[in-house]
């Protein structure tokens, strides 16, 4: 019924499209009509008809190769600039405690944690050779200091806020970041269903570590990128994510 109702809209948007056309075009005709009445010069009106026929091509051209374009490079800034404040309101509300979490309870190398431990002075490209870097090294998820009724229960509370961000259409765009939210998700439905997390299989905490791993690269590859944005555009912000760096372990967030 529903796609039923979505055919019928299309009609009537297709009918009201061919009549606006027809009407505009019985209008032109009217007027140049009119205009023969009152001057009976059909040779200027021919000339000039035949002057806007051939204008026609190069108005085409810019409207739809550089007005459309400008028009779409700044709706493109837009969806770009709404996208990165829901990116931010997920590091904020969930995702760098998640990060923080994951670190606790897993080891990876201080090889890939000394790349992570960033600084004012980082160019676009040290955090573009960073994300590169995070992609050789390993997660692994450490059996005794990994507390999974913990990681649940945070993942688990924050399920109506990842509902919402999952219907946001903004983030139809950015197909990285709703892999990252569909693989928090996942993580997140894996231990729910569980009805114990105590003695679990050494198959079935591979599996969760697995899941784990795949969670924790894409929230490093999302943080990054994020991190960038918010050096080149929030600087106030960037000083903030310097000095709560989860990499870092000397990072204070008080100055001084």
């Amino acid at each position: 019924m529903g796609a039923g109702r979505r055919l019928a809209e299309a009609a009537r948007r297709s009918a009201w499209l061919l009549l606006l056309g027809a009407a505009l075009l019985l209008l032109s005709v009217a007027l140049y009509f009119i205009h023969y009445l009152v001057f009976r010069d059909a040779h200027h009106i021919f000339i000039y008809l035949l002057g806007d026929l051939a204008f026609m091509p190069i108005e085409v051209l810019l409207v739809t190769l550089i007005v459309d374009r400008l028009l779409g490079a700044r709706e493109k800034r837009q969806t770009m600039e709404k996208m990165n404040m829901v990116i931010g309101a997920f590091f904020s509300e969930m995702g760098l405690d998640l990060l923080t979490r994951l670190i606790r309870s897993g080891s990876c190398p201080a090889e890939m944690a000394a790349g992570l431990k960033f600084n004012a002075r980082w160019s676009d490209a040290d955090f573009r050779r960073a994300a590169e870097r995070v992609k050789g090294f390993d997660y692994v998820l450490d059996r005794e200091r990994t507390d999974l009724y913990e990681l649940r229960s945070f993942l688990t509370s924050k399920r109506d806020f990842f509902l919402r961000m999952l219907e946001n259409p903004t983030l139809l765009e950015h197909d990285t970041f709703t892999d990252l939210l569909w693989a928090t998700d996942h993580l997140s439905e894996e231990l729910l269903f569980r009805r114990g997390l105590d003695d679990i299989s050494r198959p079935d905490f591979d599996h969760l570590e697995a899941d784990a791993r795949r969670v924790f690269h894409l929230l490093i590859f999302e943080w990054l990128h994020y991190l960038v944005h918010l050096k080149n555009n929030y600087p106030y912000l960037f000083s903030l994510a310097v000095r709560t760096n989860p990499f870092d372990e000397e990072a204070c967030v008080e100055i001084g």
